[in-house]
């Protein structure tokens, strides 16, 4: 990132919400450079500005925000998208494999919501603390992708890498200069996409898959 301020394009259809939302990043200094009220409004306006960070509500009309996600990524596969949402369910691992950077409930704290954005704007992967419980759940019906670590990030690999060594979070932190926070984040991510139920069964697949 460069010294500019960090730009975000809002699609909601709620205008409400989308219009607290806008206020609320606008106090951080970033720059909101468009608003959607719907999915394909978000796919052009994400191809015209560019922004740094997208940040799309999971249900919107005429393109819900996992189809938008992956339109936005198939165009831009260096996007950043933050999907917002009501509901605890599996459209975290939809998200996921669409291309989406970070998966937010709506219910998370004012400072949640930026911290995710800057979060993904930074290159990392973020997920809401209150995924978790809801996660377990769909990791014991789920199935496995065909290519799991094909999803990883450059940034999950290294952590993984680094799990599968055995090592813990403050020290990945320290290793990568990350917070600790971050690592979290990160093993969330790695959790989805490998569709694992926990850390040590991350570890297992990484070391069939020759890592550590």
């Amino acid at each position: 990132m460069t010294g500019e301020p960090l730009t975000v394009l809002v699609a909601d259809d709620h205008p409400l919400y989308r219009d607290g939302l806008v206020g609320l990043i606008e106090t951080t200094g970033m720059v909101v450079v468009g608003q959607a009220s719907d999915g394909a409004e978000a796919v052009r306006l994400a191809a015209e500005f560019n922004p740094d960070v997208v940040v799309l509500d999971v249900s919107m009309p005429v393109l819900d925000g996992i189809e938008a996600t992956r339109r936005i990524v198939a165009a831009n596969p260096q996007a950043r998208v933050l999907i917002l949402t009501m509901l605890e369910d599996e459209t975290v691992i939809e998200a996921v494999r669409a291309g989406a950077r970070g998966y937010v409930v709506k219910s998370s704290s004012p400072s949640s919501t930026l911290a995710a954005i800057a979060s993904v704007a930074a290159g990392d992967v973020t997920f809401s603390a209150a995924l978790a419980p809801r996660l377990s759940e769909l990791f014991a019906a789920g199935t496995r992708p065909r290519s799991p670590f094909n999803s990883l990030t450059p940034r999950e690999h290294e952590v993984l890498e680094l799990l599968a060594r055995g090592w813990d979070n403050p020290r990945i932190a320290t290793r990568l200069g990350i917070a600790d926070k971050t690592v979290r984040n990160l093993v969330a991510a790695i959790l989805v996409k490998l569709q694992v139920s926990d850390r040590v069964a991350a570890v297992e697949a990484a070391r069939r898959a020759g890592l550590g």
